[in-house]
């Protein structure tokens, strides 16, 4: 941990990393402590790339956890895109550990497979595409919506515009039967022009 303590002594990576590796006295039972450990080395392993360059601007936003986001459906004019999974250097470090327990907790607690739910939101990318395929004759999804899609620990966050006529209900309920999918997320509007809109956009 001193190793660690140097690494990040002059960065903006210092809060962040000692608040949850700092070293603690407080005797732990095994399991907590492996815990523990694999969530501090996974933080190290976010932090470090971004404590070592400086080629990114400070306010420039990246998909830093390479998150699927793609969109679907183009029929809704004048729809604003969402930010999505972009997020500046900043933004990332402050989620990182929060992401980590997210992401961790479903494996801790006997719900996951694999040992983390992002490792899931790479085959789920594929599978969305051939469940929307198979819904669309039934749905009408395509004709109806100009949508994004961000894919986050098995959540699926449906972003963008609709028509007024669509089945907003029915398609979610059929986007929430793809594989290994936990939860679909509805941030989707009728009236792209009023604001607020329930999504961040890359002006906000």
């Amino acid at each position: 941990m001193f190793a660690c303590r140097q690494v990040f002594q002059r960065s903006s990576l210092t809060r962040v990393f000692l608040r949850y590796c700092r070293f603690d006295p407080t005797p732990m039972n095994p399991s907590n402590a492996l815990i523990r450990s694999a969530m501090c080395c996974t933080l190290f392993a976010f932090a470090s790339p971004i404590a070592g360059s400086n080629a990114i601007a400070a306010g420039a936003r990246t998909n830093h956890g390479n998150d699927p986001f793609f969109q679907i459906s183009t029929a809704v004019a004048h729809c604003p895109a969402p930010l999505g999974p972009l997020q500046t250097d900043q933004e990332w470090l402050n989620d990182a550990h929060y992401r980590i327990e997210r992401g961790n907790s479903c494996w801790v607690e006997g719900r996951c497979r694999l040992s983390n739910a992002y490792r899931y939101d790479g085959e789920i990318a594929e599978a969305v595409q051939r469940r929307l395929n198979a819904i669309n004759t039934t749905v009408h999804w395509r004709e109806n919506s100009t949508l994004w899609l961000t894919l986050q620990r098995r959540f699926i966050y449906v972003q963008g515009c609709v028509s007024k006529q669509f089945d907003t209900a029915k398609f979610l309920s059929e986007l929430e039967k793809t594989a290994d999918v936990d939860r679909v997320i509805d941030n989707t509007t009728t009236m792209p022009t009023r604001l607020p809109l329930p999504y961040k956009t890359p002006d906000d």
